[in-house]
């Protein structure tokens, strides 16, 4: 081949490797323009009642005999049983859970142990019920099982009432259409800052549903409130078009 042919030969090559890289390039941005998108949050939040609680209520009574230490214990469980029928409950309401003996003249200091206190009985009774104010108002009075002569222990059992919300799957078809709005007001704000449209959306995730205290008190825990707070947050990337 003559000089002339390769020169020209490698012109052409040279202007066809050009070619098809503007024309890739172009087709990349071309890509990236038509595949613009925005990722946004939307939530949902609502206050609610809880719809069920529980009280548990622990009990001591001791004696030098089983039988003495049992006598104190039924007369603690009817203190108890009259407390909540007072409080506007019914016997199908609360029941015993469990009942525990200790005898104490086997433990490992046993020689300075009073003898009118060698047996322990322990009793576990849980209050359930829907009428959650009623349950609250009865976790009030609390002390007045003291002053009936109930001997409470002071563990965590006996810490108050605690309440659940239990009604979740009724609310989440609402929440999760107003947290997908919000997501998309967010989203068309963004749109009109940057002259683009919102398009269909691309990805979305609802996020997880939590229910927590209605009003944050440090140290409190948040099962010891009535009303609780539902919050869900969905995060949706959407399209974006000129």
């Amino acid at each position: 081949m003559r000089p002339l042919s390769l020169i020209s030969a490698s012109a052409i090559l040279a202007v066809g490797l050009a070619l098809a890289g503007w024309l890739s390039g172009q087709g990349l941005v071309q890509s990236r323009l038509g595949h613009r998108t925005v990722t946004v949050k939307g939530f949902s939040e609502r206050v609610v009642t809880s719809d069920i609680g529980f009280m548990p209520v622990r009990f001591m009574a001791s004696g030098p005999d089983l039988e003495s230490a049992r006598g104190r214990l039924d007369t603690a469980e009817t203190a108890v049983f009259d407390f909540f029928k007072s409080a506007g409950f019914k016997s199908d309401d609360y029941d015993v859970q469990n009942i525990r003996v200790e005898d104490r003249i086997t433990s490992y200091n046993s020689q300075n142990l009073p003898s009118e206190s060698r047996f322990v009985l322990t009793e576990d009774v849980i209050l359930r019920a829907n009428d959650v104010r009623r349950l609250e108002s009865a976790g009030r009075r609390i002390g007045d099982l003291v002053r009936a002569g109930v001997v409470l222990t002071s563990d965590q059992y006996n810490s108050g009432p605690s309440f659940l919300f239990t009604k979740l799957n009724e609310l989440k078809p609402e929440m999760l259409t107003e947290a997908t709005k919000r997501a998309r007001e967010s989203a068309e704000q963004f749109a009109r800052e940057s002259d683009s449209q919102v398009g269909a959306i691309f990805t979305a995730n609802q996020g997880l549903f939590t229910i927590g205290p209605a009003l944050e008190i440090p140290g409190e825990r948040w099962e010891k409130q009535v009303e609780k707070k539902v919050r869900v947050v969905t995060t949706i990337t959407y399209f974006l078009t000129q």
